[in-house]
């Protein structure tokens, strides 16, 4: 009898084990069920603007036009295509005026480096001031020989001129 429910046991978890693997197996060969959601969409809809409304991101855009290409990139989606795939879609139909953020080659790659040029350049501009200043404050005495001015009263121009720094 310890014999019998041994093979049982066994081959419950092979049958189950069994069941998953075919789960598995039919679930990756299917799309995910709910896909690409609305958000999934939107996603990459953030990233390209509307090319017939100035200024507009294709998520947020009400015109029927656009309401369109969410519906063209949830096909292309459900297709199988990745984000950068679509994006570069709407780049070549529509050229990079669609584009949320400009590509970082060629030209437009000032638009990422300006910022770091201006931050580096306004640094210097700033250390250069500070040191200009810096060097105002230090005051020379100068060194009066054979003056018709007496020690003592030079002495008095010292103190108070050292008090003043």
């Amino acid at each position: 009898m310890g014999h019998n429910l041994k093979r049982k046991l066994i081959l419950a978890l092979l049958v189950t084990l069994a069941s998953l693997y075919l789960a598995t197996l039919v679930y990756a060969q299917g799309t995910t069920p709910g896909y690409p959601t609305d958000n999934d969409v939107n996603q990459i809809a953030k990233k390209l603007y509307c090319p017939v409304c100035p200024n507009t991101p294709l998520d947020v855009c009400e015109t029927q036009a656009c309401k369109d290409w969410r519906g063209q990139i949830r096909d292309q989606l459900s297709e199988g295509w990745t984000e950068q795939q679509v994006i570069d879609y709407f780049v070549a139909q529509y050229g990079e005026r669609v584009l949320a953020e400009p590509q970082r080659k060629g030209f437009t790659s000032l638009v990422w480096l300006f910022p770091v040029i201006a931050a580096l350049l306004g640094l210097w501009i700033s250390y250069e001031i500070l040191k200009g200043w810096r060097a105002k404050k230090q005051v020379t005495i100068p060194i009066v020989e054979n003056s018709q001015i007496s020690p003592e009263v030079l002495a008095k121009i010292e103190e108070e001129i050292r008090k003043l720094n």
